[in-house]
């Protein structure tokens, strides 16, 4: 009874109502790059926020670390907003940022492996297990809050043992975005040409079946390391917009980032509170919100993932802009080169030239005074429990496995 229960928590507010609390406003409605008119596009909003994914709270899960919590309620909301800003770069990366989630339709198998990725088990690789133990690294114990920037340094060390999805994670320093770093790091060899053991030590090359020593001399011929076009990159830029609120100087930039083709929203919140922001009308922000505890998901039994508990069904909250705390994370994410040098210019003239206080700076060479910069590379040592990630690519061993799972 109690998982019936959970299942349909998230349903109790449906969508019907979701409207009678925006303001009566014209102003419209920007979700991650997405406009709608309110009078006009009721349907389509709708639809959009409720296909982001949706991560929450988790309870009844393997303890983390064999003897940890088996809960993250009132210390994992940090993690589980980065769990969804990741999730929304990787959904753009695999489905497009106009795909749709219908419950009552079949899902692509893309869209169960990005799901899997963040199952509460210690194999996934961006599960609470993963992220809690890799935050050790970063001075943070297990239970202990985590802020957007500590959030997002664990993403990019945990983003480096994920082959699948290939994603460069880049976290600016000192609110500046330096091009040619990152494009130096979207341009890294690609780890997928390497003959080598897989992420669990099975001796194999992720997605191929084949084990190292097959495949070797299909590799020989790659030991050039010669670069990808791009890697998707998903750029992460950590500010700090006032000492204890946000200064309003800042708030028409701040916006101007929602209506960008590439936002992929923003960890903020209040103090100890963290939220995913995903867009704004007038001067409120439009967030979702990971304080709701719910049962963790079993996919031992079998069947496919029950997703519809990661699916926020329910109006998502709202709250003045000038009641966020200082302290954000902006994400952007850019499948292509051409589409991070179209943020850059949409920056340029967007944020940097129209005479509002900059949140940032953009640069396009490397600063002087700075340590050179260094590509992250996965460690040859693992140390954090990392080494028991589970490949994406391993998830279904074959298109007849993902039929019968997504049955």
């Amino acid at each position: 009874m109690e998982a019936v229960l959970a299942k349909y928590e998230n349903q109790i507010n449906v969508f019907s109502d979701f409207l009678e609390d925006f303001p009566d406003v014209d102003e419209p409605v920007w979700i991650l790059g997405a406009c709608y008119d309110l009078k006009t596009k009721k349907s389509e909003l709708l639809s959009d926020v409720r296909s982001r994914l949706w991560f929450t709270y988790r309870k009844k899960f393997s303890p983390i670390g064999g003897t940890g919590p088996s809960s993250d309620a009132g210390w994992g909301c940090m993690l589980r907003c980065g769990q969804m800003i990741l999730a929304q770069a990787l959904v753009c990366r695999h489905l497009g940022r106009d795909w749709r989630w219908d419950p009552e339709k079949r899902q692509p198998k893309e869209y169960h492996r990005i799901l899997h990725c963040f199952l509460d088990k210690k194999d996934s690789c961006y599960s609470i297990h993963q992220m809690a133990q890799m935050g050790v690294g970063e001075g943070k114990s297990v239970g202990e809050w985590y802020g957007p920037n500590t959030v997002t340094q664990v993403l990019k060390k945990l983003a480096l043992f994920d082959d699948w999805n290939t994603l460069a994670v880049y976290v600016a320093m000192d609110n500046t975005v330096v091009i040619e770093d990152i494009k130096k790091q979207c341009k890294q060899p690609g780890r997928e040409s390497r003959s080598r053991a897989g992420p669990c030590g099975r001796g194999e090359v992720p997605g191929s079946g084949q084990s190292c020593s097959e495949a070797q001399g299909k590799t020989l011929n790659l030991q050039s390391q010669r670069p990808l076009d791009w890697r998707p990159l998903l750029l992460v830029i950590p500010l700090r917009m006032g000492i204890n609120s946000i200064n309003p100087v800042y708030i028409q930039a701040f916006k101007e980032c929602f209506k960008m083709p590439q936002s992929c929203g923003v960890l903020g919140g209040k103090p100890n509170l963290a939220y995913y922001f995903i867009g704004f009308i007038d001067d409120e922000l439009i967030y979702l919100d990971p304080h709701t505890t719910q049962q963790a998901v079993d996919t031992d039994s079998g069947s496919a993932v029950d997703d519809q508990s990661y699916h926020c069904q329910r109006t998502p909250h709202r709250m003045k802009i000038t009641s966020l705390d200082p302290s954000v994370a902006l994400g952007f994410f850019c499948k292509s080169e051409e589409d991070f040098d179209s943020w850059c210019d949409l920056v340029q003239q967007e944020l940097l030239k129209k005479g509002n206080l900059r949140m940032f700076e953009l640069v396009e060479k490397h600063p002087s005074h700075w340590p050179p910069f260094v590509p992250p590379t996965k460690p040859e040592v693992q140390t954090t429990g990392a080494e028991f990630i589970e490949s994406p690519d391993k998830l279904f061993e074959s298109e007849e496995e993902f039929e019968i799972l997504n049955v």
